[in-house]
Protein backbone atom coordinates (compact mmCIF):
# COMPACT_ATOMS: atom_id res chain seq x y z
CA UNK A 1 0.00 0.00 0.00
CA UNK A 2 1.13 3.41 -0.87
CA UNK A 3 0.62 6.52 0.45
CA UNK A 4 1.03 10.18 -1.10
CA UNK A 5 1.64 13.90 -0.14
CA UNK A 6 1.70 16.72 -1.02
CA UNK A 7 5.14 19.11 0.07
CA UNK A 8 6.45 22.80 -1.26
CA UNK A 9 9.57 24.50 -0.95
CA UNK A 10 8.54 28.04 0.08
CA UNK A 11 10.01 31.21 -1.04
CA UNK A 12 12.37 31.88 1.84
CA UNK A 13 14.00 28.23 1.01
CA UNK A 14 13.64 28.58 -3.23
CA UNK A 15 15.26 32.05 -2.75
CA UNK A 16 18.12 30.23 -0.11
CA UNK A 17 18.81 27.93 -2.36
CA UNK A 18 17.63 24.52 -0.39
CA UNK A 19 15.25 23.04 -3.36
CA UNK A 20 17.98 20.64 -4.12
CA UNK A 21 19.17 19.77 -0.34
CA UNK A 22 15.16 19.15 0.02
CA UNK A 23 14.68 16.95 -2.49
CA UNK A 24 17.57 14.67 -1.94
CA UNK A 25 16.94 14.14 1.64
CA UNK A 26 13.17 13.22 0.48
CA UNK A 27 15.12 10.76 -2.07
CA UNK A 28 17.43 9.73 0.31
CA UNK A 29 14.28 8.48 2.90
CA UNK A 30 13.03 6.03 0.06
CA UNK A 31 10.75 8.24 -0.89
CA UNK A 32 9.86 8.93 -4.91
CA UNK A 33 9.32 12.12 -6.31
CA UNK A 34 5.98 11.50 -8.82
CA UNK A 35 5.97 15.72 -10.34
CA UNK A 36 8.09 18.68 -9.30
CA UNK A 37 6.96 21.80 -10.54
CA UNK A 38 8.56 25.76 -9.78
CA UNK A 39 6.50 28.68 -9.98
CA UNK A 40 4.85 31.46 -7.97
CA UNK A 41 1.64 30.51 -6.56
CA UNK A 42 -1.67 32.84 -7.99
CA UNK A 43 -2.91 34.46 -5.02
CA UNK A 44 -6.54 32.99 -5.46
CA UNK A 45 -4.66 29.07 -5.42
CA UNK A 46 -2.92 30.52 -2.64
CA UNK A 47 -5.99 31.51 -0.73
CA UNK A 48 -7.75 28.26 -1.64
CA UNK A 49 -4.43 26.49 -0.20
CA UNK A 50 -4.82 27.92 2.93
CA UNK A 51 -8.36 28.42 3.63
CA UNK A 52 -8.37 26.70 6.74
CA UNK A 53 -6.90 29.83 8.41
CA UNK A 54 -8.84 32.20 6.54
CA UNK A 55 -10.11 33.62 9.89
CA UNK A 56 -7.28 33.51 11.62
CA UNK A 57 -5.19 37.15 12.04
CA UNK A 58 -2.23 35.90 10.56
CA UNK A 59 -4.12 34.52 6.95
CA UNK A 60 -3.24 37.61 5.48
CA UNK A 61 0.41 37.87 5.60
CA UNK A 62 0.79 34.17 4.67
CA UNK A 63 -0.82 34.43 1.48
CA UNK A 64 0.97 37.63 1.07
CA UNK A 65 4.60 35.36 2.15
CA UNK A 66 3.29 32.08 0.05
CA UNK A 67 2.69 34.67 -3.13
CA UNK A 68 6.03 36.73 -3.39
CA UNK A 69 8.03 34.23 -4.74
CA UNK A 70 8.74 31.18 -6.92
CA UNK A 71 8.13 27.74 -4.77
CA UNK A 72 8.38 24.09 -5.33
CA UNK A 73 5.72 22.17 -5.16
CA UNK A 74 6.31 18.05 -5.19
CA UNK A 75 3.87 15.15 -5.78
CA UNK A 76 5.74 12.70 -3.04
CA UNK A 77 5.29 8.54 -3.13
CA UNK A 78 5.98 6.23 -0.42
CA UNK A 79 4.90 3.33 1.76
CA UNK A 80 2.44 4.04 4.44
CA UNK A 81 2.92 6.48 6.43
CA UNK A 82 4.95 9.24 4.31
CA UNK A 83 2.90 11.79 5.50
CA UNK A 84 3.90 11.27 8.71
CA UNK A 85 7.74 10.37 7.48
CA UNK A 86 7.69 13.79 5.73
CA UNK A 87 6.33 15.96 9.13
CA UNK A 88 9.32 15.03 10.71
CA UNK A 89 11.45 14.94 8.67
CA UNK A 90 10.27 18.92 8.30
CA UNK A 91 10.18 19.56 12.10
CA UNK A 92 7.94 21.67 14.18
CA UNK A 93 6.38 24.53 12.58
CA UNK A 94 8.30 27.03 14.57
CA UNK A 95 11.81 26.11 13.43
CA UNK A 96 12.84 27.03 17.29
CA UNK A 97 11.44 24.10 18.34
CA UNK A 98 12.71 21.87 15.68
CA UNK A 99 15.85 19.44 16.55
CA UNK A 100 18.82 19.81 14.65
CA UNK A 101 18.67 17.28 11.64
CA UNK A 102 15.03 18.34 10.77
CA UNK A 103 14.69 20.55 7.90
CA UNK A 104 13.15 23.72 9.63
CA UNK A 105 15.84 22.83 12.32
CA UNK A 106 18.73 22.78 10.14
CA UNK A 107 17.37 25.93 7.62
CA UNK A 108 14.74 28.35 9.28
CA UNK A 109 14.26 30.47 11.68
CA UNK A 110 10.61 32.41 11.84
CA UNK A 111 7.74 30.41 12.36
CA UNK A 112 6.08 32.29 9.33
CA UNK A 113 9.38 32.10 7.18
CA UNK A 114 9.89 28.21 7.59
CA UNK A 115 11.50 27.10 4.63
CA UNK A 116 8.75 23.94 4.31
CA UNK A 117 5.44 22.94 3.62
CA UNK A 118 3.81 19.69 3.61
CA UNK A 119 0.70 18.05 4.14
CA UNK A 120 -0.42 17.16 7.61
CA UNK A 121 -2.54 13.98 6.94
CA UNK A 122 -3.73 12.11 4.19
CA UNK A 123 -6.88 14.36 3.19
CA UNK A 124 -5.12 17.55 3.19
CA UNK A 125 -2.83 15.36 0.89
CA UNK A 126 -5.51 14.63 -1.60
CA UNK A 127 -6.79 17.75 -1.24
CA UNK A 128 -3.12 19.74 -1.65
CA UNK A 129 -2.35 17.64 -4.53
CA UNK A 130 -5.81 18.07 -6.38
CA UNK A 131 -5.33 21.51 -5.93
CA UNK A 132 -1.54 21.62 -7.23
CA UNK A 133 -1.50 19.03 -9.46
CA UNK A 134 -5.10 17.73 -10.38
CA UNK A 135 -7.00 14.78 -9.16
CA UNK A 136 -4.91 11.90 -11.20
CA UNK A 137 -1.73 12.76 -8.14
CA UNK A 138 -4.10 12.56 -5.35
CA UNK A 139 -3.98 8.98 -5.09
Amino acid sequence: MSERSFVMVKPDGVAAGLTGEIVGRIERRGLGILALEKRVMAREVAEEHYGEHRERPFFGELVEFITSGPVVMMAVEGPEGTVEALRTMMGPTNPLDAPPGTIRGDFATDVGRNVIHGSDGPESAARELTLHFGAELAG
